[in-house]
């Protein structure tokens, strides 16, 4: 099925989602959906959109390390487990850390950490320099339902409640990124 939406330039999509919007792009495998993940109306509406539950937890995604410090909080890591996360960055690799105390249960779920990751998509690492900070990134499919590898592949419901569509295509990497626990680095997905 193709989107009715025009499809947006990364400048757009930074602007979309700095005024609440929710934007589907590209990322490195799957096609995802992305918002402000400080506008907790956005992340609501993200999340009621795919049907997922918040208690999961949401992914942040980055254009550098430094957007995300307000999310985690770097001194809980020793030195071994920080520069094991910083050496797959930019990259395919997700990397579950403690979060910082303030950050919200619609980000983090239930839990006491934070999915992080500096992209590797330069059209994603672009918005979210343009943005300013990291943007939610999940991938673009109704909860339990196979994430999207091409843009046709996205049901007709999240086409219908995004704003915008990025231009770009992922970089054609045939799964979601892994994820990895920071303490352990274990592979979690």
């Amino acid at each position: 099925m193709m989107p009715d939406l025009p499809r947006a330039s990364v400048t757009q999509c930074a602007a979309i989602i700095a005024c609440g919007g929710l934007v589907l792009y590209p990322t490195e495998g799957v096609w995802g959906l992305g918002c402000d993940p400080s506008n907790e109306a956005a992340v609501r509406r993200l999340l009621a959109l795919k049907q997922r539950d918040e208690a999961k937890g949401l992914i942040l995604i980055a254009g550098a390390t430094a957007q995300l410090d307000a999310w985690v909080d770097w001194p809980s890591l020793d030195v071994e487990q920080h520069a094991r996360a910083l050496r797959t960055w930019p990259g395919f690799h997700t990397w579950i850390v403690p979060c910082r105390q303030a950050t919200p249960t619609w980000i983090r779920g239930r839990h006491d950490s934070v999915a992080v990751r500096v992209t590797a998509h330069p059209a994603v690492a672009t918005m979210c320099s343009q943005f300013g900070k990291a943007i939610v990134s999940t991938s673009a499919n109704l909860a339990s339902k196979p994430s999207p590898l091409h843009l046709r592949e996205v049901s007709a419901e999240i086409l219908a409640g995004v704003d915008a569509i990025c231009e770009g295509e992922t970089l054609g990497y045939t799964s979601p990124s892994q994820i990895h626990d920071a303490a352990s680095g274990a592979i979690v997905r």
